[in-house]
């Protein structure tokens, strides 16, 4: 008796995983795809001068802590 609920219980969740992992045809994840490209070259277009002054900030700051890691300055 137990065996046969083991084998039951085995057989719904198989039925349940294969149903649950069936990928089924559609255009969901182009669709997000594509208007993620959108909106961030908008985001690039609209904040362009504020985009590369925080990208020249960045580089700016990881050149000084390269320089005080390469000549053993701390701060």
């Amino acid at each position: 008796m137990l065996e046969k609920v083991k084998f039951r219980t085995r057989l719904a969740f198989r039925r349940i995983r294969e149903r649950a992992m069936k990928k089924e045809p559609g255009i969901d994840g182009i669709l997000v795809t594509v208007g993620l490209c959108i909106i961030a070259l908008l985001l690039c277009v609209v904040m362009k001068d504020s985009l590369t002054a925080f990208i020249r900030t960045l580089v700016d700051a990881m050149t000084a802590k390269a320089q005080q890691i390469l000549t053993g300055v701390t701060a």
